[in-house]
């Protein structure tokens, strides 16, 4: 495991603490909880990327007028 120090300025220092607190979290769980959030929706960003950049931009255009038009057929809710 690694320690990392961080400087932050003293109102985020502080209302992090105090979501900690309202977590009932240490400060070191909430870092760890919110670094990996961040971390996830990065690695669904570039899995995202990778999808993208390897796709067919006509095929997925008619998956999307396929989508539309189911959407007209269906009645109003």
């Amino acid at each position: 495991m690694s320690t990392l120090t961080i400087r932050l300025p003293d109102d985020t220092a502080q209302r992090l603490k105090s979501l900690a607190q309202s977590r009932g979290l240490s400060m070191n769980k909430l870092v760890e909880q919110l670094s990996a959030h961040a971390l996830s929706a990065w690695d669904t960003e570039n899995h995202f990327r990778a999808l993208a950049a390897t796709g067919d931009v006509n095929k997925a255009l008619s998956v999307l007028d396929r989508l539309d038009a189911e959407d007209r057929k269906a009645p109003a809710r």
